[in-house]
């Protein structure tokens, strides 16, 4: 046996460095925002200069990387602490939304600089619009000056569809509720983006995200009424918006009326429980009867399926309105509720084209059940119709309504042979 120690192997062969690309590159944000403090500060207050720095350093900057630092500078001037204070281990510029004049003309400049920036590096959109959620829940961390501006960037952006009305759900969390900031907020937002578009274009783009219902969440579950809303919206001039808050409430109590109808028909409850509960709604809520019967129509003709065959489904809409014909009766005591009740039919039938051919029946079961008077349905006919299938309906009732000039004729020549 040899006395020599035998020697552990070796790995032989030639090692490699990693390739730069493999490597993952260290985030630090720290030295992007000195590059942008640095052009910023450069550029000064010329804000068409800043625009083509942001522009060029596009090219040479990691913009998808740092856009959270990008838009904390380009907003309060720096890298921003969780709660919205400034980081305090770096430079900051004054050339930013925070630091510019409180007027409308420089938040519309800046609102340029951003538009500019994000129409070039689309990318940065996703972004820029996460940013001004968390900005919105930062608010209790800025000045009011700073919440000011920032609101009427905000409302500028909004006006010119370089933000999205989602990034509003931000305001409605209960940190910025309470103490007012969030109500606070939106007076100088709303005053914003109603000196760029008028309501119409505001209602709808906070309809496209399911907004236009929560506007009350602006303020604390102690406040969250319509008075309350109302009365804060108008003192602060602004009864456009307060006016469409409560138009829209007024939707949604008319859409709960409409449904509770509806499962009061499918329990199979009388129609005098239903009359009764009906009216009781209709004077709480301050509906008039023209809107009731059209509300009513529909819990009508939505609490039961339909046949899909044109043949029968006539046949079957005659016997649910035969039973319910009551309750619209109830709601028809005025000749404009009348009308309404038509002209809802007419749009009702021109919508579901199975009904198409069902108008004329309809309308005479109604006459007959004393829902709808001549009178009402000679005005539909002469002058009061819809354009909607104007021509086959109208065609339809030519015979019934020939029928009606005839018998009121021969009433009147009856009265004058009695006289």
């Amino acid at each position: 046996m040899s006395n020599q120690r035998q020697q552990k192997p070796t790995l032989t062969g030639q090692r490699f460095k990693p390739r730069k690309r493999d490597e993952k590159e260290r985030f630090d944000p720290s030295q992007f925002q000195e590059s942008i403090v640095q052009g910023l500060d450069q550029s000064g207050s010329d804000l068409e200069a800043v625009a083509k720095f942001l522009d060029a350093s596009g090219a040479k900057l990691d913009y998808r990387r740092y856009a959270e630092t990008l838009f904390d500078i380009l907003v309060a001037g720096g890298m921003l602490a969780p709660g919205g204070t400034l980081s305090e281990d770096m430079t900051g510029t004054d050339f930013c939304v925070f630091k510019a004049q409180e007027d409308m003309e420089t938040m519309q400049a800046y609102a340029q600089v951003f538009n500019k920036l994000i129409r070039r590096y689309k990318y940065l959109e996703k972004g820029f619009e996460e940013e001004i959620k968390k900005l919105l829940l930062f608010l209790k961390g800025f000045t009011e000056a700073e919440r000011n501006k920032l609101a009427m960037l905000t409302g500028i952006l909004l006006a010119n569809g370089n933000l999205s009305a989602s990034i509003l759900s931000s305001l409605f969390n209960e940190n910025v509720v309470k103490e007012g900031v969030s109500a606070c907020f939106a007076v100088k937002l709303f005053k914003s983006w109603l000196s760029e578009k008028d309501i119409n274009s505001v209602a709808g783009s906070l309809r496209k995200v399911g907004m236009d219902n929560r506007l009350l969440e602006l303020f604390p579950a102690n406040k969250r009424s319509s008075e309350h809303f109302t009365k804060y919206f108008d003192d602060a001039g602004l009864k456009e918006l307060s006016d469409f808050a409560k138009n829209q409430q007024s939707i949604g109590a008319r859409k709960e009326l409409q449904k509770e109808i509806e499962d009061q028909m499918s329990r199979g409850d009388s129609l005098k429980d239903i009359i009764a509960y009906t009216r009781e709604e209709m004077k709480k809520s301050n509906i008039s009867e023209q809107t009731m019967v059209g509300l009513i129509w529909s819990s009508v003709m939505s609490s039961v399926e339909w046949n899909k065959k044109e043949e029968l489904v006539a046949e079957q809409a005659i016997k649910h309105l035969k039973q319910y014909s009551p309750l619209l009766k109830a709601f028809t005591s005025q000749g404009y509720s009348e009308l309404t009740l038509l002209l809802k039919i007419q749009e009702y039938c021109y919508d579901n084209i199975h009904f198409m051919k069902a108008f004329q029946k309809i309308v005479v079961l109604l006459y007959k059940a004393d829902v709808l008077s001549e009178e009402a349905i000679l005005k539909w006919y002469n002058d009061a119709h819809l354009p909607k299938g104007k021509s086959v309906f109208v065609d339809q009732m030519k015979t019934f309504v020939e029928w009606l000039k005839n018998a009121e004729e021969e009433s009147e020549s009856e009265e004058e042979e009695t006289d």
